[in-house]
């Protein structure tokens, strides 16, 4: 998206249709500095100042743009993002100031999947001028790491599955000099079983592996970001139906999470010792699919007893963060499309999120808010813990009862954390039903934002 066309440029004089961004206590100031015509011209559009709302005005032998936004003096990420889809193809500067946040919206909102369309649809660039040049960077780089999650969640699983996750990773490795560690074969035997078990009845084309990077500075803070790869989720033996396994291809939304918080970290050279961990599997139906009832040994050494075939996605989590505990890290952070039970409790747009440590929720938390990308915390309940207490083994994979869904699967997880890690959980959907300004319907990165700004904060 971002590659073909600089969206945002430096501003250095050149010709620029004009933007006025006007909230409601500016509109009758502006009106006033306007000509008879012009104003005549706003009123036959209706032009109120309300959100989204914009307006053409003549302008002699040109025209500029009036946009209703919130608060003028405080623009969010998105109070541009319709323009940038609506207005015609050109170059635009925002009048009386700098676009700011702003900056994101309009490059998401010229986002656009057309892999499988033979016909280019696009109508050619909308470049936004800002002489914050230093801020170009950074805004292009969040842009394309959104764009990098929408790409890989909206690509079906037929061409998104385990071997595609892994050349992703190798991609940038390569791109980066990181190294990159291939776990694949015999899972069971190479210490991930619990990988092994959701994916062994996958073709072998789409065979289950473990994928690794490590990248920086061996002397500072290790910081492992870990990303559930279920490429596509039929619900094993405990079969999803017709309509809940549509969206399934995007159940290795965590790993594209991941992967794309790995690019912003790298490109950005932060001062930590990455670990990125993408176990990636295809939770398929076999012959020699995982059963109900039967009892895998995690690689931590702890026993789980299958109580639903359908909650895979943190036997995956399990052995890969213990893989990332085993090298003492100073944070760990998940992303997991894990549960129904997350958004039937916050909906589509809050990814829930879970953290050991009060002081890390709160910064993810506030970094969320801070960049128009919030979240929710949920509770890791000591309480509810029992509900995962097996007969037969030392943990159960899924509880009999419908409470709290999202907070047990979090404590399932934190079972694989070693005791004293900082660990922080994204539940995340991963996906837009419904279209917003600058955030299409199909995949998208929800919580990504939040914990990359609070990444820079910490380890800046």
């Amino acid at each position: 998206m971002t590659d073909k066309h600089p969206l945002i440029q430096p501003d250095k004089g050149q010709q620029a249709t004009a933007i006025h961004l006007i909230d409601k206590d500016g509109l009758d100031p502006f009106l006033k500095s306007l000509s008879a015509a012009q104003r005549a011209a706003l009123a036959a559009q209706k032009f109120e100042a309300d959100g989204y709302q914009s307006a053409i005005v003549p302008d002699g032998d040109h025209w500029f743009v009036v946009s209703g936004v919130a608060d003028a003096a405080s623009l969010s990420s998105w109070c541009m993002a319709k323009l940038a889809e609506t207005l015609p193809a050109g170059t635009y500067r925002r009048a009386q100031g700098e676009p700011g946040p702003a900056m994101h919206g309009w490059v998401t909102g010229q986002y656009r999947f057309g892999r499988y369309q033979s016909e280019d649809k696009s109508e050619g660039p909308r470049v936004l001028l800002t002489k914050e040049a230093k801020a170009i960077g950074p805004a292009l780089a969040e842009a394309r790491a959104v764009a990098m999650v929408r790409d890989l969640v909206n690509v079906p699983a037929e061409d998104m599955g385990p071997a595609e996750l892994e050349a992703e990773a190798e991609a940038l490795a390569k791109a980066q000099d990181a190294q990159l560690t291939m776990t694949r074969g015999d899972l069971l035997e190479r210490g991930f079983p619990m990988v092994h078990a959701v994916g062994r009845a996958a073709a072998r084309s789409h065979a289950p592996r473990m994928i690794e990077l490590e990248w920086g500075n061996p002397k500072h803070p290790r910081v492992a970001i870990v990303g559930k790869g279920v490429t596509f989720d039929s619900g094993g033996l405990d079969i999803k139906t017709g309509s809940g396994m549509l969206l399934m291809k995007k159940d290795m939304g965590g790993a594209a999470h991941a992967l794309a918080l790995a690019r912003l970290i790298m490109e950005a050279g932060l001062a930590v010792r990455l670990h990125l961990l993408v176990p990636a599997a295809e939770n398929a139906i076999s012959g020699n699919a995982m059963r109900p009832g039967d009892v895998l040994k995690a690689r931590s050494g702890m026993t789980v007893e299958i109580t639903s075939t359908d909650a895979e996605g943190r036997l995956l989590l399990g052995d890969a963060l213990t893989r990332a505990g085993e090298e003492s890290p100073d944070l760990v952070i998940d992303f997991a499309t894990l549960t129904g039970a997350a958004r039937s409790a916050l909906g589509p747009d809050l990814p829930a999120l879970f953290a050991r440590r009060d002081e890390t929720g709160s910064a993810l938390l506030s970094a969320g808010l801070e960049h128009d990308d919030p979240c929710w915390r949920l509770p890791l309940h000591d309480a509810y813990r029992e509900w995962l207490k097996s007969d037969i083994a030392d943990i159960m994979n899924s509880h009999a009862n419908a409470y709290a869904g999202a907070s047990v699967a979090a404590l399932f997880l934190d079972r694989f954390v070693p005791e004293g890690v900082d660990w922080a959980h994204f539940d995340t959907f991963a996906w837009r039903p419904f279209t917003k300004p600058g955030r299409p319907k199909g995949g998208d990165a929800l919580g990504l934002r939040a914990a990359w700004h609070m990444l820079k904060q910490r380890y800046a």
